[in-house]
């Protein structure tokens, strides 16, 4: 069974920046793309940054040139670097392997002054 906690999640003020990070157990996934996607109040969740088994990325266009999607060097890790932050990036951050069902428990990203 797959196993996913993420952290790095807090309070912080607009242009301030976070790092999240996931880390994965349970089954070996360097074959397999990760996601980190992002629900807020009252919205669906939806995909933030994706980075695949070969190291490619795409993001949303909201977070384009502020976020950076990153794997750890053992492969079982995730890693989201946010800069930048705005107020509209307060949201629960989760994240997810393709193909495998099951999320963590989030982490709460919240940016206000």
């Amino acid at each position: 069974q797959v196993q996913l906690v993420e952290s790095g999640g807090g309070l912080v003020q607009p242009g301030g920046s976070l790092r999240l990070s996931c880390a994965a157990s349970g089954i070996i996934f360097s074959l397999n793309g990760m996601g980190w996607y992002r629900q807020a109040p009252g919205k669906q969740r939806e995909l933030v940054a994706r980075i695949g088994s070969g190291g490619s990325t795409n993001y949303a266009d909201s977070v384009k040139g502020r976020f950076t999607i990153s794997r750890g060097n053992a492969k079982n890790t995730v890693y989201l670097q946010m800069n930048s932050l705005k107020p509209e990036d307060t949201a629960v951050y989760y994240c997810k392997i393709d193909g495998i069902a099951g999320w963590g428990q989030g982490t709460q990203v919240t940016v206000s002054s």
